[in-house]
């Protein structure tokens, strides 16, 4: 193979920013391409909305136990084999949703571990890689490089299933079986910190407490917390709102492909955060997220506006996309990674337990705008919190924070 060409294939190879922004790609195609499937195929399976909700409930909780017991797998198994394994378990999800039925119901739960396993080691072995002035880079480059499964992957996996039911879990078994290799070829080994480390894994409530004795790891999560439940509502709701505003049934997943096209703007807000600061860019996209959907609310009456405000709001969760999570990971000590990972990448199933939790008991007296209108709410909180970052968080030396 000609230098030119092989010495770029060969960088995506090392444990570095190419190679982990890929790994995300792919597995951006394997969840993206079932986004919409797997709620459709529940349904036909057991005919019953609310057992379906009960199962994602179920679901939820076995996601969030897995995350809470990765760092014991890690310490005791290696990073690497957890890693290896929880990708794998995409290939289960794959092959139980082949076979569908009532075994999509386990393909649901193989991938929800899946996804909880992987973005945790994911998380330590970005730590252990990548200096802590180049993850927003790679947090732009990695959305990036997501961004085709996350618009391209929903609709093409309800198209796959008019052909067959099974078939969008060929995507799904292909991308995850190229993760898999990518991951093998990488080889990033057992961990830096897991290789050092003499002393015992603590107990999932030790580091619970651990956790809450830090402040800036606290304020980091909820940054997260907040941005994961605001993309939740958009997703979940806006296409609810439309539908019972008389609009067609299309509009919805309309919304989500142009909500998830902003993901190939992130590298253009990765610079812009790089001439000003992580505060001024996490504060920005709480306010500016906050305004649109308490507007959104507001304009109820006039759904189509209401949609458009709430789609220009989406632009600031994308800008919390790319620097939200940067807080916690830079507050992070050496000798917490694989732990304190752990509690990070908890955020995404606290947000879908807590989530719908919240909406049941708002709509039991009011509607979906209330819903638009507390997500606001909880924005405008989250940016007074956020308020509390150091000016320089995120900006190279000599560099003077705007």
């Amino acid at each position: 193979m000609p230098r030119s060409l092989s010495e770029p294939f060969a960088n995506h190879l090392t444990p570095g920013a190419p190679a982990f922004a890929l790994l995300g790609g792919f597995e951006a195609f394997v969840r993206g391409t079932v986004l919409s499937v797997f709620p459709l195929l529940l349904y036909r399976a057991f005919g019953d909305a609310s057992l379906v909700s009960r199962l994602y409930f179920i679901v939820g909780l076995c996601s969030l136990c897995s995350v809470l017991l990765t760092p014991l797998m890690a310490r005791k198994l290696g990073r690497s084999t957890v890693m290896a394994g929880g990708i794998a378990l995409y290939l289960f999800a794959a092959a139980f949703g082949m076979i569908g039925g009532s075994a999509t119901a386990a393909a649901v739960l193989c991938n929800a571990i899946a996804a909880a396993v992987v973005l945790v080691c994911y998380n330590a072995y970005v730590l252990d890689f990548i200096d802590k002035t180049q993850l927003s880079r790679l947090e732009a480059r990695r959305l990036l490089y997501s961004g085709l499964g996350w618009t391209v992957g929903p609709v093409l996996g309800v198209w796959l299933m008019k052909l067959w039911d099974g078939a969008p879990f060929l995507v799904t078994g292909t991308a995850a079986a190229a993760m898999l290799g990518l991951f093998l070829r990488i080889n990033p080994g057992p961990g830096r910190v897991i290789q050092q480390a003499t002393r015992r894994s603590a107990s999932p409530l030790v580091l619970l407490r651990r956790f809450l004795g830090q402040p800036r790891l606290v304020s980091g999560w909820l940054f997260t917390l907040t941005r994961s439940c605001a993309w939740w509502v958009f997703f979940v709701y806006v296409g609810i709102f439309a539908v019972e505003r008389g609009l067609p049934e299309i509009v919805g997943g309309l919304s989500a492909s142009l909500a998830n096209g902003g993901l190939f703007i992130a590298p253009l807000m990765q610079r812009w955060i790089q001439r000003h600061s992580v505060r001024a860019a996490v504060r920005l996209g709480f306010l500016g997220g906050a305004l649109c959907f308490l507007l959104a609310a507001g304009l109820a009456h006039w759904p189509w506006a209401s949609i458009a405000v709430l789609l220009a709001g989406t632009l600031a969760l994308v800008l919390l996309d790319v620097s939200g999570g940067l807080p916690f990971l830079m507050a992070v000590k050496p000798s917490e990674r694989v732990e304190m990972s752990a509690i990070y990448s908890s955020f995404r199933d606290v947000s879908g337990i807590l989530t719908p939790g919240i909406a049941w008991a708002i709509l039991r007296w009011s509607d979906i705008p209330a819903i638009f209108a507390i997500t606001g709410v909880a924005m405008i909180a989250t940016w007074m919190v956020a308020g509390q970052l150091h000016p320089r968080l995120g900006t190279r030396r000599g560099v003077r924070a705007v």
